[in-house]
């Protein structure tokens, strides 16, 4: 890179929205450079979605083993190698992390730069851009700088080696007691894996009464009861007000008066922007009250030719809405402007079992005025859940009821995060529910549970 190139588009940060955007507009015969300060692959490859799901599987290995006896096997003994559990989620990561740097080689276009870049401020060339020593321009800007975690207002935290989503793979020692502040879907995850790992683990849940405040109450209830049954504690209508080292563990001090006392600590209360330096004053683009930067439907900031993806543009955190993003402001930029942000967003919570989550609950369908149907149905009740032993969880569909259309669903099961694309693609299509009502769907399997909710 030459001191003073220009390009047409300059992304920085190489996560699910920079990296494929960046190769899709060199392939329109943009001159695109992609900025990335460390590794490639944003939170979901680094620490996130990849590695969590890696070492979730080992936990569920490792839970299934204890249950041989119902499946009429003898493990005598389940022994969990921690260190060796990690470093399988490890290896994936940077197998995942090696591919992307690959893509990278052999070309200039688009052009990977390594370092921290910030903007310098604008002329009439476009926006000038500092990337370490040295100097760039660019008429086009896509901010895709991720988050990182949201650090409460604990006293004494920053005096203890505390975990947290971006650092969890490097921290090898078994926790004997883990405390976990946040009952979210990080902190929901991480205490089921290490619960199955083999560590006592006591979730403190914050002022809300209910894990997942989002969701429906029996939704929350059900989640919180499966993850009771494997020996999980809650505390909730608390809040940790501070830390401290004690022996070999710590102490958290609770509101109330109350104390707990752990060998570890995650914290998971949250993601924060990484907008701190990057020099947004120099072209004047404001920061909302939330911390994040302001986008309208298409991903456009309020200085013209200065874009947002991912998770600073607020809204939906998830890899596949950054990744989404990537479409949105390939049509704004390269194509018929006609992609925006006005989709169907769904989720999952990957505990086990999963829950696949779409639309509105009913809670906020009823709050916005909705005349609605709701349709339940228990695992217990699929045939292909009872073989398997898999019959945890519900169903519950909410329709609008004066014409059949899906509003949201819940899917509460094993597969659940699969199993909810059926109501996704309804959803898209705009399409009743009769539709699935009315298909065969194979027997047996566990996707009859989705069709018997709507019957």
């Amino acid at each position: 890179m030459e001191n003073g190139a220009a390009y047409d588009v300059f992304i920085i940060g190489g996560g699910q929205a920079g990296i494929p955007l960046a190769h899709a507009l060199a392939g329109e015969s943009m001159s695109v450079a992609l900025a990335e300060r460390k590794n490639l692959g944003g939170s979901c490859i680094n620490f996130g979605c990849t590695p969590t799901k890696a070492a979730i599987a080992s936990a569920k290995v490792a839970h299934q083993a204890r249950r041989a006896a119902e499946y009429g096997l003898r493990i005598p003994e389940v022994e969990v190698d921690f260190p060796a559990v990690l470093r399988r989620a490890k290896g994936i990561v940077e197998a995942d992390r090696a591919n992307l740097d690959r893509g990278f080689e052999d070309t200039d276009n688009p052009e990977l730069i390594r370092g921290h870049a910030r903007f310098e401020g604008r002329d009439d060339a476009g926006f000038r851009l500092g990337v370490g020593e040295r100097s760039v321009v660019a008429r086009q800007v896509i901010l895709n700088t991720g988050t990182r975690t949201m650090i409460p207002p604990v006293s004494g935290l920053e005096g203890v080696d505390f975990i947290d989503a971006g650092n969890w793979l490097e921290k090898t020692e078994l926790p004997g007691h883990l405390a976990i502040i946040g009952g979210g879907y990080i902190g929901l995850e991480m205490a089921q894996f290490y619960r199955r790992m083999g560590s006592r683990v006591t979730v403190v849940g914050g002022s809300s009464g209910q894990v997942v405040p989002h969701e429906d109450e029996d939704v929350a209830e059900a989640i919180k009861d499966i993850l009771e049954g494997e020996g999980i504690e809650f505390l909730f209508k608390t809040r940790a007000e501070g830390v401290e080292s004690v022996g070999n563990g710590l102490r958290l001090r609770l509101d109330g008066g109350k104390e707990l006392e752990a060998t570890h600590l995650f914290v998971a209360t949250g993601r924060k922007p990484n907008i701190d330096d990057l020099g947004l004053e120099s072209v004047g683009l404001q920061v909302s009250r939330h911390g994040t930067i302001e986008v309208d439907e298409r991903l456009a900031t309020d200085v013209e030719g200065i874009w947002a993806a991912g998770d600073i543009r607020g809204g939906p955190m998830f890899t596949h809405t950054s990744w989404d993003d990537h479409r949105v402001l390939l049509s704004q930029l390269a194509g018929d402007a006609s992609r925006t942000t006005e989709r169907v967003v769904p989720y999952a919570i990957f505990t086990d079992p999963e829950l696949g989550r779409v639309g509105m609950t009913e809670r906020e369908a009823r709050e916005t005025g909705y005349e609605v149907e709701v349709m339940r149905s228990e695992m217990n009740q699929d045939s292909k859940a009872y073989e398997i032993g898999e019959t945890d969880g519900f169903i519950k569909v909410v329709a609008d009821a004066s014409d059949g259309r899906i509003l949201g669903a819940a899917v509460l099961a094993a597969e659940g995060a699969e199993l909810v694309h059926t109501y996704i693609d309804l959803m898209n299509a705009g399409a009743p529910y009769a539709v699935i009502r009315d298909a065969v769907h194979i027997h047996p399997t566990l996707a009859e549970a989705v069709q018997r909710t709507v019957l």
